[in-house]
């Protein structure tokens, strides 16, 4: 093979590489919720074709709040179905709504939608979270 062909090949068998990790093999930390005055752990989730975050990390043993803003009008976006939340909170397009809970023991927590037609995931640790507010 001549050069130009082994440059086209490495270079397209690289890309192939990022794409599969891009894809599929990478993992995103999360956005660690903010701590606020009253002592909750905060954190706002627009509700816009997915969630955005979603991946919420929280400690557990200590309430959360998460404030939803659903900025669409699709049917299946608006109840959130989750086990670890005691009630569904049910949003009109533009207006927040809340829900709080306080995880315990350690672990993930779904979070989805009728149909699962989107989720996400509330992950509590029992370790100490990590220096600064937002997300890392």
């Amino acid at each position: 093979m001549t050069p130009d062909r082994w440059m086209v090949t490495v270079t397209g068998l690289a890309l192939i590489g990022f794409i599969v990790w891009f894809f599929w093999l990478k993992r995103s930390i999360g956005f660690h919720a903010s701590e606020t005055s009253s002592g909750y752990q905060e954190a706002m989730i627009l509700v816009k074709g997915g969630y955005t975050p979603d991946t919420i990390v929280v400690q557990s043993g200590r309430p959360v709040r998460l404030n939803f803003r659903r900025e669409e009008t699709a049917s299946c976006s608006d109840k959130v179905i989750s086990p670890t939340f005691k009630k569904v909170p049910c949003s009109r397009p533009g207006r927040p709504s809340r829900s709080s809970c306080c995880p315990n023991p350690p672990g993930s927590s779904a979070l989805g939608v009728r149909w699962e037609c989107f989720g996400a995931s509330l992950s509590s640790n029992s370790g100490q979270r990590a220096a600064g507010k937002g997300n890392s």
